[in-house]
């Protein structure tokens, strides 16, 4: 398939294996960290680790909006759903993300509450029209990427006049989490050499939005693109730029990245939505400036003003590593859960749920022999 096979050829993978193993010195160690849960489920689909030299490792960061989600937004958004008549609509990832009380959103709507998983913003503006008389609440989640959908949808029920329809917005924005990450200079930091950047948020926000990683911190940074000859070519031109010592950014994913990025998808978040002052990330705690709310004009399509609730404290399943996974402190298998209980048909943590979580990645590509471990 055009576009596809040719960055997944075996030869050429074998070929940058060899020129990566060429370059990289052996008095020392590389380690990278890619921000994407898409680049990490990559690296082990295709076991791009296996082909690399043993001192150069990939570190895993908190590439996945569904995992650094906290726990309590779940808890709030079960909370809205049993103690409202609404209809709730959301990603299939959140589903069976863990909530307090070993509750989930798929466990609510098993006990009544009217919960559905939908493919897309415009699946919940169709219930919302079916429905007039019903209220629809759009679970809105994502970096970047997925945040113009729900600017769309929402512009799209403002003009149709569906009053019944509004969003419990949990976008959260990619560079306030690379700064967090390279600003813990603790012993307990990750210690990082380079950074593979996202791919498709900076299709949206721009590669110059990375700019202040090399400034401000030292780092080099390369935008990847998701294929496994994506990924080993930006780890090339990493341990390149680490060899020069040149705190430079690149792009190699330029034929879909551009410097500036989307501007007209700029435009429309910067109309829909305004900045948080402060919104808490699994794993980073609280950050500034690290997240989006409905903009004030907007303010009428907000759930969590139209549906306030009443919570108790949110509490993560004790043992559960996803924090310090999601800082790239640990590996998933360096989790006492991992396995045993915690699987995917039995997942303790939201690494292990989402399509793009660490552990989910460490399970489907990483264990040999695999083990039955439901519970």
């Amino acid at each position: 398939m055009k576009f596809v096979d040719e960055y997944r050829d075996g030869p050429l993978a074998r070929d940058l294996a060899r020129a990566i193993a060429a370059e990289v010195r052996p008095d020392r160690d590389y380690r990278l960290m890619e921000f994407c849960g898409g680049h990490t489920h990559a690296i082990f689909r295709y076991g791009v680790q296996d082909l690399m030299p043993g001192n150069l490792r990939f570190v895993h960061g908190p590439g996945c909006p569904v995992c650094v989600l906290p726990m309590a937004r779940i808890d709030q958004a079960i909370a809205m759903a049993t103690q409202h008549p609404i209809t709730l609509c959301t990603y299939g990832d959140l589903m069976r993300v863990p909530a307090s009380q070993r509750q989930s959103l798929l466990k609510a709507k098993a006990a009544g509450a009217d919960i559905r998983m939908v493919y897309s913003t415009q699946d919940a503006l169709a219930i919302a029209r079916a429905a007039p008389g019903q209220p629809v609440v759009f679970f809105a989640i994502g970096f970047e990427t997925t945040t113009p959908p729900t600017a769309v949808a929402l512009n799209t029920a403002r003009a149709e006049g569906l009053n019944n329809f509004s969003v419990f917005c949990n976008h959260v924005l990619t560079p306030p989490a690379l700064r967090a990450i390279l600003s813990d200079s603790t012993e307990q930091g990750a210690h990082i050499d380079g950074i593979l950047g996202p791919s498709h948020v900076s299709s949206i926000i721009g590669s110059e939005a990375y700019a202040f990683v090399a400034k401000d911190h030292g780092l080099p940074l390369v935008i990847a693109g998701f294929e496994p000859l994506d990924v080993m070519q930006s780890a090339l031109m990493l341990v390149r730029l680490i060899n020069q010592g040149a705190s430079e950014l690149h792009n190699q994913y330029r034929r879909a990245v551009s410097p500036e990025g989307n501007r007209k998808a700029q435009a429309l978040m910067q109309a829909t939505f305004a900045p948080r002052d402060s919104f808490e990330w699994r794993g980073l705690g609280w950050l500034p400036h690290s997240a989006l709310r409905l903009a004030d004009d907007y303010q009428d399509y907000d759930a969590e003003q139209r549906f306030p609730v009443t919570l108790g404290d949110s509490r993560e399943i004790q043992g559960c590593e996803c924090p310090k996974v999601l800082r790239g402190l640990i590996e998933p298998t360096d989790c006492k859960l991992f396995g045993h209980p915690c699987s995917p048909e039995n997942p303790m943590g939201a690494c292990m749920v989402s399509s793009e979580g660490a552990c989910a990645a460490y399970w489907s590509y990483g264990r040999s022999p695999r083990q039955s471990t439901s519970t």
